[in-house]
């Protein structure tokens, strides 16, 4: 082709894009609401409709007259071979495939329906129901399924232990803390809402002695910390049959006010549904009144995220709202295009949104922060949720609100990145809630089966803290970007690669890797940056498309991967064009695309 034909190309392409950011740009204008924010809708998997459902059997109110459009939309979610999954085209997720059998159980479902039939076979060909995490067995137990010994204990006493001790609950990730403090509550009480023989799922265990007996599952398989931590387990249980727990009512005492008082500020405890869930089953065991006021708020926080689709007669519900990342992302999108607060009175609009929701009282973060004296700061991603800012959201606000301009919204932004740098991990990272250290421990102990009980520094979450910094006039010469910088080196995959922990996932890992170096005025000639920019080129489509899908965090080999998406080829594209510059022609195969 000619250099002629190649500029009519590149013309050509330049027009099109011009038109489809406008196109873009007037979409997201309508999306906005009045105040300013934008709030897309969460999506989640099964389990949210069927833990919505067991706890309301659980606390005796299962003739909620929403249940059945919460069932009816559950029963869309069943797969044709019987399974309920984490994520569209993903592997059986055995604990959500019992909890949605179990729900179409207690709705009065044959269990020789053939979509029962289904999901019974594929429960039991993958292990049975004693094969589910932990968090699915404190509503079995508390459902009367298995025995609350089936369940790990977690004593309450853990608020009592000293700072310094490695099980200390502010060295759990903020997301376990949440959860870990109702369910110490639970398994001291242990509720029990009896059911008879017909609605229960006995017939879903292959081993019925493993509904007694708490035993280590596929989740948690290591031969040291296993043997101890089951042992341990064993040794505590015998304590609390003695009685001999002489702390146990300060501790739960102790446990219940930390829960109240995590409620301020706050939409919920953690805002999100698993803890706002348990904190209605922990408070009923405490003695609340159904209508008690905490009750009644818990109850009001939990069904605001219920979505009503009239028109089927379902209803679906939501993890939580995103409402400060969507509007983050908006904002930055908008700032891309030009729109500053002087400008556009939609972007002021936001702008003033956004800073009416920064962090200025101290979270949990502070307990881990070597400066006390920091100034709080920081963005959370719900509509309230001021316990808990995190990094990701704050940097993505931080460079739009500096990005629009002001001196009110660039103090802001400022502010945010100072309380950033004292939030920076020891090993030159950062993680998504809490200066924090690896313990790599816990992630053994029988409660931890979810994966995800520590927060640790993440390439991905460090990308965009120096992408932010740069943007804030940070360059290498900084410290705390030198450390950064040196913490991605070190998690640079074989094959040039990073792994994304809170988007998927290889090709996000990169994308907000490349970005923060250029951002920072890296050399992106640097061999180890053209080894990030092969990868990518190795795993762009024929099309110009990228895509990844959500295997690749059981399957490393899937890397780079999967259907293609828009999202991901855009963080490809931009990728790439940080690396190679826009006459780039795989740049123009991804935009064209």
């Amino acid at each position: 082709m000619s250099d002629t034909h190649i500029a009519d190309a590149s013309q050509a392409l330049l027009v099109t894009a011009r038109n489809a950011h406008q196109h873009a740009v007037q979409a997201l204008m309508d999306l906005q609401e009045p105040d300013g924010y934008w709030c897309a809708e969460l999506e989640g998997d099964s389990i949210l409709q069927s833990e919505y459902v067991l706890l309301k059997w659980i606390i005796d109110q299962e003739d909620d007259p929403r249940i059945p459009r919460i069932i009816k939309y559950l029963r869309k979610q069943q797969t044709d071979d019987g399974c309920f999954v984490q994520y569209p085209g993903g592997k059986i997720d055995l604990s959500a495939t019992v909890k949605a059998y179990f729900v179409f159980k207690l709705a009065g479902d044959d269990p020789d329906a053939p979509h029962m039939v289904k999901a019974r076979e594929q429960i039991l060909a993958h292990g049975g129901a004693e094969m589910c995490n932990s968090f699915t067995n404190f509503y079995l137990a508390a459902l009367g399924q298995i025995d609350y010994n089936a369940v790990p204990t977690i004593p309450p006493e853990i608020i009592f232990l000293p700072r310094w001790s490695y099980f200390h609950l502010d060295k759990v990730s903020a997301w376990s803390r949440t959860m870990i403090t109702p369910l110490s509550i639970v398994t001291s009480h242990r509720p029990v809402r009896k059911l008879s023989d017909v609605q229960g799922i006995g017939e879903l265990y292959i081993d019925q002695s493993r509904r007694n007996k708490l035993k280590p599952t596929t989740f948690n398989q290591h031969r040291t910390w296993t043997k101890v931590f089951y042992s341990l387990d064993r040794i505590l249980k015998l304590i609390e049959k003695t009685g001999i727990t002489p702390l146990r009512r300060r501790a739960l005492q102790r446990v219940e006010d930390w829960l109240v008082e995590h409620t301020e500020r706050s939409a919920g405890v953690g805002a999100i549904f698993p803890p706002m869930v348990y904190i209605l089953i922990a408070l009923r065991a405490r003695g609340y009144p159904d209508d008690h006021p905490k009750i009644l708020e818990a109850h009001k926080h939990l069904d605001d995220l219920l979505i009503y689709d009239d028109a089927n007669e379902e209803i679906r519900i939501q993890p939580c709202f995103s409402p400060i990342w969507d509007t983050g992302i908006a904002a930055y999108a908008l700032t891309e295009m030009g729109f500053t607060r002087e400008s556009n009175e939609a972007a002021d609009r936001c702008a003033k949104w956004l800073l009416s929701k920064e962090c200025r009282k101290a979270g949990d973060w502070i307990a881990n922060v070597k400066d006390k004296t920091i100034e709080p700061s920081g963005w959370f991603f719900e509509y309230s949720n001021e316990f808990y800012p995190d990094v990701d959201d704050t940097v993505m606000v931080a460079m739009a609100l500096w990005r629009m301009g002001s001196d009110e919204a660039k103090a802001a932004a400022k502010r945010g990145v100072n309380w950033i740098l004292a939030m920076q991990n020891d090993d030159g990272g950062w993680a998504a809630f809490d200066k924090t250290d690896e313990r790599p421990i816990l992630e053994h102990v029988p409660f931890a089966d979810h994966n995800a009980i520590q927060d640790p520094s993440c390439p991905d979450i460090t990308g965009r803290t120096l992408e932010c910094m740069g943007h804030l006039g940070y360059d290498q010469t900084h410290p705390a970007i030198s450390r950064g910088i040196g913490f991605i080196r070190s998690r640079q995959e074989p094959d040039g690669c990073w792994f994304g922990r809170w988007g998927v996932n290889y090709i996000y890992g990169t994308w907000q890797v490349v970005g923060g170096l250029h951002s920072i005025g890296y050399n992106m000639n640097e061999d180890w940056i053209q080894k990030a920019g092969q990868w990518l080129k190795d795993h762009q489509k024929q099309d110009g498309s990228f895509g990844e899908s959500c295997d690749t965090y059981e399957d490393e080999s899937l890397r780079g991967t999967g259907p293609s998406t828009a999202s991901q080829t855009a963080w490809g594209v931009m990728s790439l064009l940080a690396i190679y510059g826009p006459s780039d022609p795989d740049v123009h195969r991804g935009i064209q695309w």
